[in-house]
């Protein structure tokens, strides 16, 4: 499972209303493409940077401006590539503006970098094609 944390400007309410238009589920959890799963998670009552290392919370900050006490997961299945999901998803949720952290960068992603392919030392949003084949081990 790889996962991308999304941190919308607006407000939580009109996230919420936001997905439930777009996608199946509702309740605070949702699907999409049958693989990509969304939820909303909170720093106070659920799992929200607990695994964050100090400096990637601290690119998050300088990116909003402001420390944000919730976001939403997007947890994507390895049995699809899931990268037009993942970009369309950020076009829904960061149009207003806000930021994307994915799994293989430590960047703020804004959807204009996403949009436009934007490369950071050498990785696009997402591009875990990239970043597997910089950390492959080698085979004997």
């Amino acid at each position: 499972m790889r996962t991308v944390f999304m941190f919308p400007v607006v407000d939580r309410a009109e996230t919420v209303a936001g997905l439930a238009q777009h996608l199946a589920g509702g309740d605070g959890s949702w699907t999409f493409a049958e693989r990509v799963y969304v939820v909303i998670d909170d720093e106070g009552t659920g799992c929200l940077f607990r695994d964050w290392e100090p400096d990637e919370l601290a690119i998050l900050e300088a990116a909003l401006g402001y420390h944000p006490t919730w976001g939403v997961q997007v947890d994507i299945s390895g049995r699809i590539d899931g990268t037009a999901e993942v970009r369309r998803l950020a076009a829904l949720l960061l149009r207003r503006g806000g930021v994307a952290f994915d799994d293989y960068s430590e960047h703020a992603w804004t959807l204009q970098e996403i949009e436009s392919g934007t490369a950071i030392e050498g990785l696009r949003f997402f591009d875990f094609r990239t970043y597997y084949a910089r950390h492959r081990r080698p085979t004997a």
